[in-house]
């Protein structure tokens, strides 16, 4: 069982615009059969962690909502309505982590996004490996992909149609 951060960048290190937006993304050619693509990944996640902008921009631009299905918290300070096999917490992330690990039933522990809830995970040791899917795109600022500094190491890299996919393990 491990915790990753999946999530996809700009080149210039951005995983949303000064918006918020991911639209950046939903523009981009990738092969969701190819190298790290996100169906292979979805398959080994029992439980996952995302930043409350995040959740918030699926609900809004997503037609079928929040559509998850593993058991999700969303580490928040809003108020967002009831959602079944979601939890809405203010918890450290220590906390979320062994709930989670619970929930997982010993498949990997997905960190959605942003930046500094990663960041928070890997502050507290609970990070073991960041998967980037870099876009073709520049964006000039917004949400970065990690906004502190974490060691990686390097261990698989590839193209899947316009984007570099890369894996790292936390060192």
């Amino acid at each position: 069982m491990k915790t990753l951060y999946y999530t996809a960048s700009s080149v210039d290190g951005f995983i949303a615009d000064a918006d918020h937006s991911l639209s950046w993304l939903l523009s981009r050619d990738i092969d969701q059969e190819g190298p790290m693509a996100y169906p292979a990944f979805r398959a080994t996640i029992g439980a996952a962690a995302v930043g409350a902008n995040t959740y918030q921009w699926v609900l809004d631009h997503d037609p079928d909502g929040w559509d998850f299905t593993m058991p999700t918290w969303v580490l928040t300070h809003r108020d967002f309505a009831p959602q079944d096999g979601v939890t809405f917490t203010t918890d450290d992330v220590r906390t979320v982590h062994a709930a989670m690990t619970e929930a997982a039933g010993g498949k990997d522990i997905w960190l959605m996004g942003g930046g500094d809830l990663v960041g928070q995970f890997a502050d507290a040791g609970l990070l073991d490996e960041v998967w980037v899917q870099y876009a073709p795109v520049t964006l000039g600022g917004g949400a970065p992909l990690l906004p502190r500094r974490i060691e990686l190491r390097l261990e698989e890299q590839d193209r899947n149609r316009e984007f570099l996919v890369a894996r790292y393990t936390v060192v």
